[in-house]
C-alpha cells in the first residue's frame, strides 16, 4: 500500500495575489509568505524596478509562487 501526501502552504493565493497586486512594489506578498529578506530587497527597489512586481502576480495566478518553505499557496 503506497501514501501519497501532498501539503501546501497555510498561506492564501488570493491574499498574496491582493497584497501583490497593491503593495507588490513595497515586496508585502513576499513578507506575508515569510520570504523577509526578498520582501526587503523589493522595499528597496521599488519592485525590483516595477518588473519583478508584474512577473511575481503572474507566478501568483499561475500557482508556482511558493511560501518560505516551499509549498505551494493554498486555494
Amino acid at each position: 500500500m503506497s501514501v501519497y501526501v501532498t501539503y501546501t502552504s497555510d498561506k492564501s493565493k488570493i491574499v498574496a495575489l491582493l497584497l501583490c497586486i497593491f503593495g507588490g512594489f513595497l515586496g508585502l506578498h513576499h513578507f506575508y509568505v515569510g520570504k523577509i529578506f526578498m520582501g526587503i530587497i523589493y522595499l528597496l527597489t521599488g519592485g525590483i524596478f516595477g518588473i519583478g512586481w508584474i512577473i511575481d502576480i503572474i507566478r501568483i495566478c499561475l500557482g508556482s509562487f511558493k511560501d518560505n518553505v516551499g509549498a505551494p499557496l493554498r486555494q
